[in-house]
């Protein structure tokens, strides 16, 4: 029986490799995903790890903790003579302290050179000989002078810097010029996630990032013989064990791996879920494949029934075809997949980050689990079609090559389908219900359950839904169409698999697509159209906040009409963190739409405070009610609620205030944007004017209010294009269902072929019918897919309408429309091969076929 199973395999080497390729596709994903988070793991991890040799012990602060009454208190970082202290200790080799934050070097045109979030400016602080092991200098050497810095190579070369260049360098405040003393190269993480770093001399990075004479960070060398262990327990007592925290290199190189590998885990969990609904979608074409396989043998199996092989010889038989094309597709998965890793590797470079070399990391469990999924998968698929080989009477058997499915059995599966289905559709309205996080669980729950519930039912709504379609296909395709309708419910089990593989693609890209579109749209709304300005200034890439100078250097320049900062802070009410937005009260209404409920927004010049709806009703707070607030640095002060005004979520804060008095009590302001509006309104030289005030500064965004609609439709664009991608995969698998199921029709109806040829019907007659089937399947499957998705969508909507205001459905027709046709295309593409076959059937031949 073995050896019949093997010869089977290899007898129907076109359906073999169908079915290969379909498991592949899925093994492929979810091992390429091992493989590529393994070795990014792997090298990530080495590199971090490369940081930190010859550092025994890393003392970091956290800065200034905070008392009972959220004041702080202790000192902003590690002084001097901590450092002092540290070094002074006997086990101790050298002391070297590092002071960050943002920095941004302009190319020759005044743009940015690297991403904004990973633009990174430090201290150079040599430590022995005049070096610093951190950084390995190609040229020049390290800042000495308050008017030098360094650049590491790949910046120098994007902005084709040379020692002794002057360099324009922006942090948060104006952008000032310096002469460039030297190139390095480093493993710092900045520069290796295709950032920037420049090296500062350690006074002047601590007056830009710091205070003077304070490090954020000491990196501690140990003399020969001195362990790590012990340098720690020296160190610790020197230190304030509340807001600082010291660690051995090497634990602080495995903190770091754990953080990376944490970070990994969103990446990893994303592509193994779209791995599992291509193998979900790979189930339906196995299982179509071995039903086909055994329909065509069925005489054959029969007699082997006939001459002594009993059930479960026959259906382990069946079985063992199962588990070798499993172990074949596991193993092709396995090689697709660390090519697949590899190519997802090239495809995060070409968008400029930079990701640490290393040979692929291919773990042991990554090889167990690629043929676990490939064996797993296709013998669960297989199970149900051997199962029937084996119940299949001899006699009956040898009479007839085509057994239908009883009615009873499909009377069982319709109520079976029917209960599952309104479970699905209870639990998802019940999520709509709850709303939240915990409704959105349930309706994924209940979504679930839909899909299975739907995908028993096909066959029952196979007849009606293709059946209403019939006349019209009649009509416009005469007899082929006609054929093609008929054909397509005659066995309502194999249209049923096949364009479930379709529906559950489909059902899934239309819901993202649904949702992404419409809140693409709410998001638009929200960040536009209460935008009164002319433009936003930020910093690029969110890379931090802007210096308080921006505002005022803006206020002065000609041609400006209205400027306000958008200030983020905070107060004590009540003993409770509240957030606040720091804003120009004389010009605030000129810039954001704001709509006052009660009191008016000149308040705010007064002293007072403006209150977004939402939070008045809660603190039951009115226009004159007292408010208590401890601002920042500890002052109490009794103001009064001038405004309430209705939320604007995004843009300003639930408790507004004058930007002064907001400032007067904050060490530290955070102003993330600055509102414009010019004389004349709007124009690429008004907007190039405000850019000329700012010196051209390459870290500061100049936007427009199209620049910001296209940065959040851009955004979920790009986050749409990638799940279209990964679902590509299951419509190819779909497609691969399709001619599998065409390629069965076709030799079921071997015969009547014939005879359709022999009474008038010809070739191009023939391919257009099974083409139209073709069609008819994958519209069915797709216009199911669709309305799952629409119901989906608007469930999951129902949700976020109340965090988003003015939330409403939006569907895209438009991309709709481009599914359905992309779903008729699949149907012609997979009538390829099957359509040639027909039509180039003998039809003397084919009448004789039993």
């Amino acid at each position: 029986m073995f050896r019949t199973a093997l010869r089977n395999v290899l007898a129907h080497k076109a359906r073999l490799l169908m079915t290969v390729l379909a498991v592949t596709l899925g093994v492929a994903f979810v091992s390429g995903t091992l493989v590529f988070t393994d070795t990014l793991k792997k090298s990530l991890s080495g590199q971090s790890a490369k940081s930190y040799d010859g550092v025994a012990v890393s003392v970091t602060s956290y800065g200034q903790g905070r008392n009972e009454q959220g004041q702080k208190e202790g000192e902003p970082g590690l002084g001097q003579p901590t450092l002092d202290k540290i070094k002074a200790l006997p086990g101790v080799d050298s002391v070297s302290g590092r002071v960050s934050g943002f920095a941004g070097v302009g190319d020759e045109n005044g743009k940015l050179i690297g991403s904004g979030w990973s633009n990174q400016g430090a201290n150079y602080m040599p430590v022995k000989d005049g070096k610093n092991p951190r950084y390995a200098f190609v040229q020049g050497a390290g800042p000495a002078r308050a008017d030098e810095v360094a650049l590491d190579r790949a910046t120098a070369d994007k902005g084709g810097y040379k020692v002794g260049d002057k360099v324009r360098v922006a942090t948060n405040g104006p952008v000032k010029e310096y002469s460039l003393a030297g190139v390095f190269t480093t493993e710092d993480g900045a520069v290796q996630a295709g950032g920037s770093l420049v090296l500062f001399e350690t006074k002047v990075a601590q007056e830009l990032y710091l205070k003077p004479g304070y490090f954020q960070e000491l990196s501690v060398a140990a003399k020969d013989g001195t362990s790590a262990d012990k340098l720690l327990a020296d160190i610790k007592p020197l230190i304030d064990g509340k807001t600082t925290k010291a660690q051995t290199g090497a634990a602080l190189a495995d903190e770091q791996a754990e953080q990376i590998e944490k970070g990994l885990s969103n990446l990893s969990t994303m592509l193994l879920v779209f791995a599992g609904i291509s193998l979900f979608v790979g189930i339906f074409l196995i299982y179509n494949t071995f039903t086909m396989l055994v329909t065509q043998r069925t005489k054959e199996l029969a007699l082997l029934r006939a001459v002594g092989a009993n059930r479960g010889q026959v259906m382990r038989s069946v079985l063992t075809e199962a588990l070798v094309v499993g172990v074949l597709s596991a193993a092709a998965g396995l090689l697709g997949g660390i090519g697949l890793a590899i190519g997802i590797r090239s495809v995060i470079g070409s968008l400029g980050a930079k990701l640490p070399g290393g040979a692929p990391v291919i773990a042991p469990g990554t090889v167990v689990a690629a043929l676990v999924i490939g064996v797993v998968v296709t013998t669960v698929a297989a199970v149900l079609p051997a199962w029937r080989t084996g119940r299949i009477a001899p006699v009956a058997a040898m009479g007839s090559a085509h057994l239908p499915s009883t009615s009873k059995s499909l009377l069982v599966r319709n109520i079976l389908g029917s209960v599952i289905s309104l479970a699905g559709i209870g639990l998802v309205f019940l999520g709509v219900s709850k709303g939240g996080d915990t409704g959105r669980m349930t309706m994924g729950g209940g979504a679930f359950f839909m899909l299975i519930g739907m995908i028993v039912l096909l066959p029952l709504l196979s007849k009606p839904v293709i059946g209403a379609v019939r006349p019209l296909l009649q009509k416009v395709f005469g007899v082929p169409g006609k054929l093609a309708a008929q054909n397509a419910v005659r066995n309502p089990r194999r249209t049923a698999v096949t364009a479930a593989s379709l529906a559950i693609g489909l059902t899934l890209v239309t819901t993202l697509s649904v949702l992404g579109i419409t809140v693409g749209k709410v998001v638009d709304r929200m960040s536009t159209e209460k935008l009164k300005a002319d433009y936003r200034v930020s910093m690029s890439s969110d890379a931090g906040s802007l210096d308080k100078s921006v505002a005022e250097t803006l206020a002065k320049a000609p041609g400006i009409k209205a400027v306000s900062p958008q200030t983020a802070g905070y107060f004590l009410v009540d003993g409770d963190f509240r957030a606040a937005s720091g804003v120009n009260p004389a010009t605030i209404g000129q810039l954001l739409n704001v709509e006052v409920l009660s009191g008016s927004l000149d308040s705010l010049g007064k002293g007072e405070v403006a209150v977004a709806e939402k939070t008045a009703k809660k603190q039951n707070f009115t226009v004159g009610s007292p408010i208590k607030l401890q601002y920042d640095d500890g002052s109490e002060a009794s103001v009064k609620v001038g405004a309430i005004f209705k939320d604007m979520e995004g843009l300003l804060s639930p408790y507004v205030i004058d930007d002064k008095v907001l400032s007067e009590h904050s060490e530290e302001m955070y102003i993330p944007e600055v509102y414009v509006n010019v004389d004349g309104g709007a124009s690429k030289a008004a907007q190039q004017k405000v850019v000329d005030a700012l010196g051209k500064n390459p870290a500061i965004t100049v936007a427009t209010q199209q620049d910001m609609r296209n940065e959040m439709g851009g955004m979920i664009n790009t986050m749409l294009n990638i799940m279209y991608g990964l679902l590509g995969m299951a419509l190819v698998i779909s497609v691969l269902g399709v001619v599998n199921t065409l390629a069965m029709s076709v030799f079921e109806r071997t015969q009547e072929i014939g005879m359709l040829r022999a009474i008038g019907l010809d070739r191009s007659r023939v391919k257009n019918m099974i083409r139209l089937e073709a069609v008819v399947i994958s519209l069915f499957g797709a216009v199911l897919g669709v309305a799952i998705g629409i119901f989906l969508a608007w469930a999951v909507g129902s949700t976020l309408a109340k965090a988003m205001p003015g939330y409403a459905l939006i569907l895209p027709w438009d991309r709709i429309g481009i599914f359905l046709l992309l779903a008729a295309v699949v149907g012609v593409l997979a009538a390829m091969w099957p359509a040639r076959s027909a039509a180039r059937l003998n039809m003397l031949t084919a009448i004789k076929t039993e």
